[in-house]
């Protein structure tokens, strides 16, 4: 025996649920799309850079050895810090810093870290390893725009003066 039902609300209820599986899919593709294309702040005036680099780090009572990621409109994708370490250095591992730039498909990057102990001067160690990643992210095309260091004062940068 079957059983037949001849409702008309049925239609309606089905027409209705159709209706909101749609709007539903509509707003998942809104949603994703904030995500995939999401803008940050922009940063094309290195003075912008060296203020919002001095705010993430300068209370950090260790190194800590951070990267902005940005596309290539300079927007910013993500600011990460990479790698800690202790009061007067951090092991920086170039690996990791390009896996992490391939993720997100960066097309430029800054690196930043803070001297605790308040001098802002490179040592020869912060040359070396900005060399080293400078030509690891040149092999995946990503461009590194300056380095930062943190300390009492004016932030040091790479770029500004002539190291890049």
């Amino acid at each position: 025996m079957s059983l037949v039902v001849n409702d008309s609300r049925l239609g309606s209820i089905s027409a209705a649920a159709s209706l909101t599986d749609d709007w539903i899919i509509q707003q998942a593709i809104a949603l994703l799309e904030q995500r995939v294309f999401k803008r940050g702040p922009c940063m094309d005036r290195p003075q912008a850079v060296k203020d919002y680099l001095r705010l993430k780090l300068v209370a950090e009572p260790n190194e800590v050895f951070a990267i902005v990621f940005m596309n290539v409109s300079h927007e910013v994708l993500s600011y990460e810090p990479m790698f800690r370490g202790t009061i007067d250095s951090t092991a920086v591992y170039p690996r990791v810093v390009v896996q992490r730039a391939l993720e997100l498909n960066a097309a430029a990057a800054v690196f930043a870290h803070q001297h605790p102990s308040g001098s802002t001067e490179p040592s020869s160690a912060d040359r070396s390893m900005t060399q080293r990643l400078k030509d690891a992210l040149a092999l995946i095309d990503v461009r590194v725009l300056d380095h930062i260091i943190v300390g009492q004062g004016e932030p040091y940068s790479f770029a500004e003066s002539g190291l890049l």
